[in-house]
């Protein structure tokens, strides 16, 4: 049977059985289907059929071996099947059942199939659609089995800044290659480059505006021609966070934070994952927030928002992308010790450590150590699942 990414919509197959009394009486001694129009000519003479009918479910029984031998074939489970019994069919025809695959449901394995069932004379008989589910073997599961000469190529977006350098670097010792995403600061992504490729991995420098379809698209096409596949993404693309009360709060500052946490990994996820079914393999991390867990802070609500719609798009393409053997997980840190909170109190900061039960803030460090995890053969069996790096701030 062929892999249910292997199925092609379009792809039929036919069969043909003659019709004989020996079929009308195993199937009478099979259901106890008796009825007389079947099975009695001087009966059915007196009706407007004038000759026995065959039982509608003998002809259709044949949908089933058709599913179980050609299409999908060995494996498949049939749940689903609507019939409309056009016409009768009599001993002595020869009925020709012919199955075309018409749509897939790749969230549970499942193909649908227009199924009709014609005469010796090509008139329709029987007409409907099948539903089946691909149950395919048990394999022993090898880490990447499918995908060893695969080389590892991580994309790094917003790696110029503390949490995306950091990735870099760890990934690089986990012996990816990787493509250096920047948006201005070109001079730290010359810098990183060079520290990349000093571990005897290839590094790649590239400049896009996440937030343009046009520029994600060129950005993910870009890495692909240079090193043939991408195998990883991580997005640690940062935006400050203004504060603003809701009574000075304009839509514009929610869409601001909406367009960058979540559209931009919209367009960053539709540019890869194409590319990343092609090999059946990749894994997608998101950076969110311990805010989504804990009490929001004051004045955050655009932020808020942003990253809770986030969570919600990322668990919902990791349900759809799992067929694909692609992993989509997030990394919530609590607040971490970069550029990012330098406008940031002194006293806030201390404050907010005096919360976290480790005593400290995070460091650029210990959050790539969680992206390194997720991007490790170890994570192979993770996916829709959020790793808190906040000290023990927040226990969930």
């Amino acid at each position: 049977m062929p892999r249910f990414e292997e199925i092609v919509i379009g792809t039929k197959a036919e069969i043909t059985h003659l019709i004989t009394d020996k079929d009308i009486d195993r199937f009478v001694a099979l259901t106890g289907d008796d009825n007389k129009i079947h099975i009695d000519k001087e009966y059915a003479q007196n009706t407007s059929f004038k000759k026995p009918v065959v039982h509608g479910m003998l002809s259709a029984a044949f949908i089933s071996t058709i599913i179980g031998t050609k299409i999908p074939g060995d494996g498949a489970i049939w749940y689903a099947q609507n019939l409309e019994f056009l016409f009768p069919v009599r001993v002595g025809d020869t009925i020709t059942v012919v199955a075309e695959v018409i749509g897939k449901i790749p969230r549970i394995n499942a193909i649908e199939l227009q199924t009709d069932i014609y005469n010796q004379d090509r008139k329709k008989v029987i007409t409907g659609k099948a539903k089946i589910k691909i149950i395919e073997q048990e394999l022993a599961y090898k880490p990447n089995e499918e995908n060893v000469s695969y080389k590892k190529v991580a994309l790094v977006i917003g790696a110029t800044g503390g949490i995306g350098s950091e990735a870099c670097m760890k990934l690089a010792a986990m012996g990816y290659d990787i493509a250096i995403h920047y948006s201005t600061n070109e001079q730290k992504a010359t810098s990183l480059h060079q520290k990349i490729t000093e571990q005897n991995v290839n590094a790649y420098v590239i400049k896009a505006d996440i937030g343009i379809c046009s520029e994600v698209d060129n950005l993910v096409e870009s890495v692909i021609r240079r090193y043939g596949h991408i195998t990883l993404i991580v997005n640690c693309a940062a935006l400050r966070i203004p504060n603003i009360k809701f009574d000075r709060l304009n839509w514009s500052d929610m869409a601001n934070q909406l367009d960058f946490n979540v559209k931009s990994n919209y367009y960053l996820a539709k540019a890869i994952v194409p590319a990343m079914q092609k090999i059946k393999f990749g894994k997608i991390i998101f950076i969110t927030t311990q805010v989504t867990d804990n009490t929001p802070p004051v004045e955050w609500m655009p932020y808020v928002t942003a990253k809770h719609a986030l969570n919600g798009f990322a668990k919902s393409l990791a349900i759809e992308l799992a067929p694909y053997n692609i992993q989509v997980n997030m990394v919530s840190p609590g607040m971490t010790d970069t550029d990012l909170i330098a406008d940031i109190p002194e006293k806030a900061r201390m404050l907010a450590v005096a919360k976290v039960p480790l005593k400290r803030l995070a460091t650029a460090k210990d959050i790539a150590g969680a992206i390194g995890f997720l991007a490790s053969e170890d994570a192979a069996y993770v996916t829709g699942q959020t790793i808190r790096i906040n000290g023990g701030q927040s226990m969930i």
